[in-house]
């Protein structure tokens, strides 16, 4: 096998293969008339016929059937298909076998650059082909397709985590404090639950049992509230939810901020502004950091980036938003904020992160629109 891209990374190799890299028969290799591009906003490459171009890689030998499966189960997944080709080692010429994109699903990028790759998204592929290669025997490489971009935003969630809150009056303990003493059977489907047995070290000193516990590996998302300061109107999303119908709510439509998933490689407030225009076709003056929160800490990692967007709400009422493609069906409204915080004071707001995000903008509202 000739690999060009993500797979000359070592410790992806040995994840895939599942063994170490000094176990794994490989040379320095190259393929003529051929070039590599990355695939246009995405995080890996795509190779292509090219007249006068040379494309570097590495030549793998003495694979297993098993280590054929393996590599065709994870690059299924990225809608590859094996092509022969002769490349050159040393002088001489080899056979050897290529996967090759469906040039039907990504445009081509820039030229690839293993090293760039490596510098910016080697760990976010990484964790993401661990949940791939952990699925293996249970769904199907084109199943994987589809959920790629999932474990990439996972994957990249975890990244963003790597910059803590403030400990001011927290204590000072971290997470080199919790010891995980045994991993336990979870669940790996479209989401993903992970079990396991685990030790911390206590206020007083010592260290607790070990307790069994699960956590609900979530995504980062972004929210957003858009304000209008001259009209001193807010912006409401609604939309059905299914957690609050499988709680045997009634009345399973609810009042929210905007939100989206932030991709991977993502900055948050480009999540927040792309899904303002998504959702309620916003075309936003200012963003404001609001608080960054967990969502439910006890058992989920679902981490929520707030903002509050300033924009123009003249002259809108009620209306609808979303996208047909991701079946989203979204109705908006636009109140006065006072009509808002009465939804608080009622309960018709039920959501925490609409109600947290409409007190803090009850704090810092009359300073917004006295800077009109």
């Amino acid at each position: 096998m000739f690999f060009y891209g993500t797979l000359c990374h070592a410790p992806l190799l040995e994840l895939v293969l599942g063994r170490g890299f000094d176990q794994i028969k490989t040379r320095p290799a190259t393929l003529e008339n051929h070039a590599v591009y990355w695939a246009k906003d995405q995080a890996f490459p795509m190779i292509y016929a090219e007249e006068n171009t040379v494309a570097e890689g590495l030549l793998v030998c003495d694979l297993s059937q098993d280590d054929l499966d393996r590599l065709n189960f994870y690059e299924g997944g990225f809608a590859y298909e094996l092509r022969p080709v002769e490349v050159a080692v040393d002088w001489r010429v080899f056979a050897a076998q290529v996967y090759f994109p469906d040039e039907t699903l990504w445009e081509k990028g820039a030229r690839w650059s293993l090293e760039d790759w490596a510098a910016s998204w080697s760990r976010m592929t990484l964790r993401a082909a661990q949940e791939v290669m952990v699925r293996r025997g249970h769904v199907s490489a084109q199943e994987i397709v589809h959920l790629l971009p999932f474990f990439r935003a996972r994957a990249w969630a975890q990244e963003l985590a790597e910059t803590p809150a403030p400990q001011t009056l927290r204590n000072p303990m971290s997470s080199q404090d919790i010891d995980i003493v045994e991993d336990r059977p979870g669940f790996n489907g479209f989401f993903q639950v992970k079990a396991f047995q685990v030790s911390h070290k206590k206020f007083d000193g010592t260290q607790s049992p070990a307790l069994p516990r699960e956590t609900f590996m979530s995504f980062d998302v972004a929210l957003l509230l858009p304000y209008d300061p001259v009209t001193d109107q807010v912006l409401l999303i609604e939309q059905v939810r299914f957690g609050t119908f499988n709680r045997g709510d009634p009345a399973p439509w609810v009042l929210e901020p905007i939100a989206g998933l932030v991709d991977a490689g993502e900055a948050p407030r480009d999540a927040a502004i792309r899904e303002s225009a998504e959702e309620a076709h916003l075309n936003l003056t200012q963003l404001i950091d609001m608080p960054k929160v967990y969502a439910s800490p006890g058992y989920s990692t679902e981490f929520f980036h707030c903002y509050l967007g300033l924009c123009d709400l003249g002259g809108r009422g009620q209306g609808q938003g979303g996208l047909a493609s991701e079946n989203e069906d979204i109705r908006n409204h636009v109140i006065s904020f006072d009509h808002a915080m009465d939804l608080v004071d009622s309960g018709e707001v039920n959501v925490a992160p609409l109600a947290m995000m409409l007190l803090w903008l009850c704090r810092k509202r009359e300073s917004l629109r006295a800077q009109l």
